[in-house]
């Protein structure tokens, strides 16, 4: 197992460095006014649920739905796992990104709950290598003002977000440190880590 776990993450380190340097996007197709418009649009729909009064469980599956209609599953998904997805099958591929999508909005979806009472709004748009980054503003009882800062491609033929800052949290890193980390605790299985995914968040 320790030549396993080593190996690993010297690869997905080198892989991380490489991935961030081959975001998705086209940078001369990127559109600032659709960008902006669709981040708008994931805004209002994180403050209808915010403002909903509706149970927690019923917050998350809202989450979950808003993450799946704005957000590019795939490539986060892909991404988190990594090094660790080119030894995986095409069928624990499709079922690690559903696992992976109900367990990362449980998760995001905690921690926009916290801003019930506040709420996020979108502040400009600008260009950052070939993605754009439309940056929003959080405003929660209390606390504060914080960044958070939505990082959006085209490259599904749509605008959709494929990363989050939280006062300057990476998800993407962090979702991959902490797959990896999940993944090692299981001995590298896949799919025992697919079956807890579906229970985590």
């Amino acid at each position: 197992m320790t030549v396993f776990v080593t190996r690993r993450h010297i690869i997905g380190s080198i892989s991380a460095a490489a991935g961030l340097a081959a975001l998705p996007g086209a940078a001369l197709a990127l559109n600032p006014g659709l960008a902006r418009s669709m981040v708008d649009k994931l805004v209002a729909e994180i403050n209808r649920v915010i403002d909903s009064g509706k149970s927690e469980a019923s917050m998350y599956r809202d989450f979950e739905s808003i993450f799946k209609d704005y957000s590019d599953t795939s490539y986060i998904a892909a991404y988190a796992l990594g090094v660790d997805g080119r030894r995986a099958s095409s069928s624990q591929k499709r079922a690690f990104t559903a696992a992976f999508t109900g367990y990362i909005s449980r998760k995001y979806g905690k921690r926009f709950r916290e801003f019930i009472g506040g709420k996020l709004v979108v502040e400009d748009v600008r260009q950052v290598k070939n993605f754009l980054e439309v940056r929003t503003t959080a405003y929660l009882r209390g606390e504060s003002p914080f960044e958070v800062a939505f990082h959006v491609s085209d490259r599904t033929g749509r605008e959709l977000f494929f990363n989050i800052y939280i006062e300057g949290v990476n998800m993407l890193l962090t979702e991959r440190t902490e797959i990896g980390a999940m993944l090692d605790a299981r001995r590298g299985d896949i799919d025992r880590l697919i079956a807890d995914l579906k229970h985590t968040g």
